[in-house]
């Protein structure tokens, strides 16, 4: 039975606030997205773009070496590192070599976005958890969340520290089932067994059982690329300093209230991924006022 959710609103959202003192980039965070195959390179674009756009100071992207420089020209702002290929796909197991020095910089890793093979998805995980610094938050979407329940030796590694995107199928694979059927219950058991706070269709459980919700949110918002757009707009904000539960239902409210006013001006399904970056700093400065 899943814990009644409180209500995720501006007005307690003000009284929320997410650290906004800096001086540099360097006191708004460093956000590392690791995906984007040389087919997808546009996932990881998205999580990257949404993380600036969330008040996160410096984003490196690290992408199938084929696509690295055209991600940088396409996005200016951030810094880009190329993943060893092998017969087109990336290679997992050598991302530690070129990935060292970011990983150690990183106050928060996302993986998943844009990554098209789940066995390369995989023994990418095993291969860079170990480098990722203790106090580093870690974001874990798409093809990451699922093979994540397969990786039991990295669990506890990132336990306490995670925020878990997964849709209705990925909880499934995060629990081991074909199926769930109550999507607030299966967010619960995997926020427990994960030790992870878990952002699922609206709804942000933490591991403790807490919940919270975000009454917005439309079907346009099932669209391709807005998995990503979520994924780093929780990433901005943890790389601001917030705490895992506090950057979830910041990003969760942000990304599903973007989609809502896009479905307004546009249409319920006419708006691109994309387009929700335009939505997204009249909405913060709303919050922040």
């Amino acid at each position: 039975m899943s814990t009644r959710a409180e209500l995720i609103t501006p007005a307690l959202l003000r009284t929320w606030q997410v650290p906004r003192d800096a001086e540099g980039k360097d006191d708004r965070g460093t956000v590392l997205v690791i995906g984007g195959a040389r087919r997808t390179p546009g996932a990881a674009l998205l999580s990257g773009r949404t993380a600036l756009r969330a008040g996160a100071g410096r984003l490196t992207l690290a992408v199938a070496e084929p696509v690295a420089v055209a991600c940088a020209v396409a996005l200016p702002e951030c810094g880009a590192v190329g993943l060893p290929e092998k017969a087109g796909r990336i290679e997992g197991a050598a991302a530690p070599a070129v990935l060292a020095d970011d990983l150690a910089t990183a106050d928060v890793v996302v993986v998943g976005p844009g990554l098209d093979n789940a066995e390369d998805t995989a023994e990418l995980l095993r291969a860079i958890v170990p480098g990722i610094p203790r106090e580093a938050a870690v974001v874990l979407d798409a093809y990451a969340l699922g093979v994540f329940r397969e990786l039991g030796g990295i669990h506890g590694q990132l336990s306490g520290r995670l925020v878990l995107t997964p849709n209705r199928t990925e909880a499934a694979l995060l629990l081991g089932r074909e199926e769930v059927d109550d999507a607030a219950a299966a967010a619960a058991e995997i926020a427990a067994g994960y030790g992870a706070v878990v952002t699922s269709q609206g709804r942000i459980t933490a591991p403790d059982g807490r919940a919270w919700e975000v009454p917005a949110g439309n079907p346009g918002l099932a669209t391709s690329g807005s998995g990503d757009v979520l994924a780093g707009a929780v990433a901005g904000f943890l790389a601001r300093g917030a705490s895992p539960d506090q950057g979830a239902c910041w990003g969760t409210y942000l990304h599903a209230t973007a989609g809502d006013r896009l479905s307004s001006a546009k249409g319920p399904l006419s708006f691109l991924a994309s387009e929700l970056l335009e939505a997204m700093p009249q909405i913060l400065a709303e919050l922040t006022v």
